[in-house]
């Protein structure tokens, strides 16, 4: 989990770093993967959090079913959630992207229903925003990792590996 206080069973960021300075800038909810960006500047943290400075965030999602070009339309004009109606944001259908680790746990798999990758990028940060922007347009999001914050991206990054900049 993208927090630093334990959380029952489920492993955070404690048991990776010791640093009391280090601030997670945008979370992951605990069924995502991907970049985080830790830091200990808290203007960056506000540069990369905070709405009014529509950082780009770049997704990659697989849903359940095979994406239609109307969802995508609906995602690139702004879906209506229950908090509002979120911003324009750019989304494409790509093939499964390369070198992905193995998911744990694997996401459910049904032989009869196909599944679609997407990529998205979006300039907000609200609580499981993807998910949610997926679900409403009747592609519900079994796979999602977040490959890219403004200029930093995952690159060739596994599970667990981290670059240290400064």
């Amino acid at each position: 989990m993208s927090q630093f206080r334990e959380s029952g069973d489920k492993v955070t960021l404690s048991r990776y770093f010791h640093d009391p300075t280090l601030r997670v800038a945008g979370r992951l909810d605990y069924d995502s993967e991907g970049l985080l960006i830790l830091t200990g500047d808290g203007q960056l943290v506000q540069k990369i959090t905070n709405p009014r400075f529509t950082l780009q965030k770049t997704y990659w999602a697989q849903v359940e079913g095979e994406l239609t070009e109307d969802a995508l339309e609906q995602l690139r004009s702004g879906v209506v959630l229950k908090d509002g109606k979120t911003r324009a944001a750019k989304a494409k259908l790509i093939r499964e992207p390369t070198k992905l680790w193995p998911r744990e746990p694997p996401i459910r798999f049904r032989e009869s229903i196909p599944t679609s990758w997407l990529e998205l990028t979006i300039s907000e940060g609200r609580n499981r925003q993807v998910r949610r922007m997926t679900a409403a347009v009747n592609f519900p999001t079994l796979r999602l990792i977040r490959a890219r914050v403004g200029d930093w991206s995952l690159g060739e990054l596994k599970p667990g590996e981290f670059v240290s900049k400064g």
